[in-house]
Parts: structure tokens; C-alpha cells; sequence
């Protein structure tokens, strides 16, 4: 039997980024219904279980969970979905956000099934009015010249709608029905040409693999800067044509309790890259290193050295921008097709909280060559260690007020001094 829980012991775990933390879907619909009304042993050695998961040997051994990958995959999957007709009523943007075997498996079905269908609608006609048994005859009147067979009749319905034009397979003017039909096929046979070859080019043309090309450093760094402390990280981007308008914005994703005891497991709070001054848009067209300044507003303002080892949190870092244009944005005379908008491509990472060096800085990659910057990647991701203090941020504030104040005070009492002598 498991072992009554210590006094004043936590019954829920401190963090949900781990494995042993997060429900498993795996175990089934039937064992999350079991769960909700569990009996008290249960639920009694649930929260032992956790207890033991909490420990720092458990935490040694357990997996843990990125909420996004390293090359920027959210790891979230998405089920029991109920409303699923809202995916068709959006049709175009759920062909396009398929993968590309299940798109182009739509993509040719699209067309088949309507040569096939249009096919056998010909083969049908042509059959009732007596065409398949009189084909060859020049007495015969046929409403579809050529019409022998299934077969002839789906290449009469592939001819017809991709304007081949065989000459050897028709549509005559005997019969309104082929007409009809020929008019209809066509129409159909355009508007998936439009709705296929138009979800076709957003795919093709969608920056979605720009972003591999926008690269993050391996690890966050922590270190003094301008007398303050400072958490930051290396962005860069390997292409010579640079982004237009590049924001960057960072979420910290951590679990916490409430004053009420409600346990909230993946809340998301805003890191300031720079929002009030304008830090956060970049020009990239070298490797910036992105600050976040640790004051009174940022979470870490009462973490320390110490603390981050014993802590459990996950940093997601999301660059954006706009995808240079091709077309002739300088001076000279406009051209006769306007060209393409930009589009905009967003790139992600994520850094854990073992992911983090307390007391590093970055070492520089550019250097003047030829009268040129040049950036030398090699350098991307090297860092040295910097004197900076084991302290949190809010201690070293309270030092840098103590020492402001001693200074204050000895400046004071030597102007007393000054002006009285005697009194020394």
C-alpha cells in the first residue's frame, strides 16, 4: 500500500512539462472517464505517486516534454475534435495545409473522378441512343461520333475537358443532351482548374521554408550588461535577401498555483524584448543578440543561479516578418506587372530551462575585412564565461540601493565636515 503523504506536503506536482505530469492520451476515452471518479485510494495514491516523481532522484530520470521543438514544432496534437464540418467549410485552406502526398493524391483524384463520371455519362447516352452498336456506320446519326465503348467514351471526356481535341471522338449537334453535358464538363473541368492550380501555387509559394534558413543559438545566456542583469540570445539569418519588418516577441511557459489552489500547467507570460522602445524590430542583417532585461516586470526578478537549476520552465522564442519581394521596389520606371506582396514567414524555438548558462556572454562574429562586415557563423554559437554574480536580479538591486545609499551618506557627512571643522 502506498505510504501516507508527509504533512504539508504539495498533492499536485510543481511543474507540467514532463512526461510523468501530462495525461497520457494513449490510455484510452474508457480510463479518462474511470479517472473523474476515482475512489479515494486511488486518488490517494496518485498524489504519493507525484510526491515520489517530485523528488530529486525522479527528476534525474523522468523525460521531459518540450511544448516546442528546437526547430520550432509545437508538440501539441489536437483530438476529439466533434465539430468536424467546420474544416469543410473552409475547404481551400484545409487542401492547402495537407502534406504533399495527401495534396497531390486530391489533386489527381479531383480530375479523375470527373473523367471517369463525365465518361460514364457519355458511355450512357451513347448507349441508349444506339451509337455504341452503329459506331463506324456513315448512314447512322449519332449523337457522339467514335463511341464504341467505355473506354472511348472516358477519352472523349478527357479530350473534351482538357481541350485536346483529337478530332476522332465528338460531340454532334444531333442530340441536346451531349450538348448539355459537353457545356456542364466544361465549366466543372474550369473551376477545378482554378480552385486546384490555385491551392497548388499558395502552397508552392508559401515562406514556410524560409524560416530554415533564420537560425537561434543553442543556448541562452545570462550575464551583466549596462549594470543590470540581462537574459539573452543569438538570432541570425543566412540569406542575403533579409527580411522586411522582423518583430520578435518571447513567451515564457511555466506551471504555477493560485492563491486559490487552482493548478494552472502550461500559463504563458510575455518576456520584453524591447516592445516600449522599439528593440524588438529588427534589421536583419547580421547576428543580433536579443536582450531581456531582468527588472521588476520579468518573471525571473527573484531567480537566481540556484534557483534555475532547481526550476523547470520553457522559453518559446517567435520571429516574424515579411518575406523580401522580388519585383522593382527602387528607382527606375515601374514594371508592367505589379510585383507579388510579401508574405509573412515566422520562425520558432524554444530554450529549457537546462538550456540556459548563468555567467556566459557571446563572443563577437563580425569583423571588418575589405571594407566590408564580414560575419564569420563558425563563431554563431561560442561563448565565455564572465564574472557575473550568483545573486537574483532583485538582490542585486537591493545592494545597488544599500551602496547608493552608504554613498550618499559618507558624501553627506563629508560636506558636514567641510563645513565644520571643529566638529571632526
Amino acid at each position: 500500500p502506498p505510504a501516507p503523504p508527509e504533512p504539508g506536503a504539495r498533492p499536485y506536482p510543481l511543474h507540467a512539462l514532463s512526461v510523468a505530469n501530462i495525461p497520457n492520451a494513449s490510455r484510452g476515452r474508457g480510463s479518462a472517464r474511470s479517472s473523474t471518479a476515482a475512489t479515494p485510494e486511488g486518488l490517494q495514491g496518485r498524489r504519493c505517486k507525484l510526491l515520489d516523481e517530485d523528488s530529486p532522484l525522479a527528476q534525474g530520470k523522468r523525460q521531459r516534454q518540450r511544448y516546442v521543438t528546437k526547430v520550432g514544432k509545437c508538440q501539441v496534437n489536437l483530438g476529439n475534435i466533434q465539430d468536424k464540418k467546420r474544416f469543410l467549410s473552409d475547404i481551400f485552406t484545409t487542401i492547402v495545409d495537407l502534406k504533399y502526398r495527401w495534396f497531390l493524391f486530391v489533386f489527381m483524384m479531383c480530375y479523375v473522378i470527373t473523367w471517369v463520371v463525365f465518361g460514364f455519362i457519355y458511355f450512357l447516352d451513347a448507349w441508349a441512343r444506339g451509337d455504341v452498336g452503329h459506331s463506324g456506320d456513315p448512314e447512322w446519326r449519332a449523337c457522339i461520333e467514335n463511341v464504341d465503348g467505355f473506354v472511348s467514351a472516358l477519352l472523349l471526356s478527357v479530350e473534351s475537358q482538357r481541350t485536346i481535341g483529337y478530332g476522332t471522338r465528338m460531340v454532334t449537334a444531333n442530340c441536346a443532351e451531349g450538348v448539355i453535358l459537353l457545356i456542364a464538363q466544361s465549366i466543372v473541368g474550369s473551376m477545378i482548374d482554378a480552385m486546384m492550380v490555385g491551392c497548388m501555387f499558395v502552397k508552392i509559394s508559401r515562406p514556410k521554408k524560409r524560416a530554415q534558413t533564420l537560425i537561434f543559438s543553442k543556448n541562452c545566456v545570462i550575464s551583466l550588461r549596462d549594470e543590470r542583469l540581462c537574459l539573452m540570445f543569438r538570432v541570425g539569418d543566412l540569406r542575403d535577401s533579409h527580411m522586411v519588418d522582423a518583430k520578435i516577441r518571447a513567451k515564457l511557459i511555466k506551471s504555477r498555483h493560485t492563491a486559490e489552489g487552482e493548478f494552472i500547467p502550461l500559463e504563458q507570460s510575455e518576456l520584453n524584448l524591447g516592445y516600449d522602445t522599439g528593440e524588438d524590430r529588427l534589421f536583419l542583417v547580421e547576428p543580433q543578440i536579443i536582450c531581456h532585461v531582468i527588472d521588476r516586470h520579468s518573471p525571473f526578478w527573484d531567480m537566481s543561479a540556484e534557483a534555475l537549476r532547481r526550476d523547470q520552465f520553457e522559453i518559446i522564442i517567435i520571429l516574424e516578418g515579411i518575406v523580401e519581394a522580388t519585383g522593382n521596389c527602387g528607382p527606375g520606371p515601374a514594371p508592367p506587372v505589379s510585383p507579388p506582396a510579401g508574405m509573412t514567414c515566422q520562425a520558432r524555438t524554444s530554450y529549457t530551462e537546462d538550456e540556459i548558462l548563468w555567467g556566459y556572454r557571446f563572443e563577437p562574429c563580425m569583423s571588418l575585412e575589405k571594407g566590408a562586415f564580414q560575419v564569420d557563423y563558425s563563431r554563431f554559437e561560442m561563448t565565455f564565461e564572465v564574472q557575473t554574480p550568483a545573486g537574483s536580479a532583485r538582490e542585486l538591486q537591493e545592494l545597488r540601493e544599500l551602496r547608493e545609499l552608504r554613498d550618499q551618506r559618507d558624501r553627506s557627512a563629508l560636506s558636514l565636515c567641510w563645513d565644520r571643522p571643529c566638529a571632526l
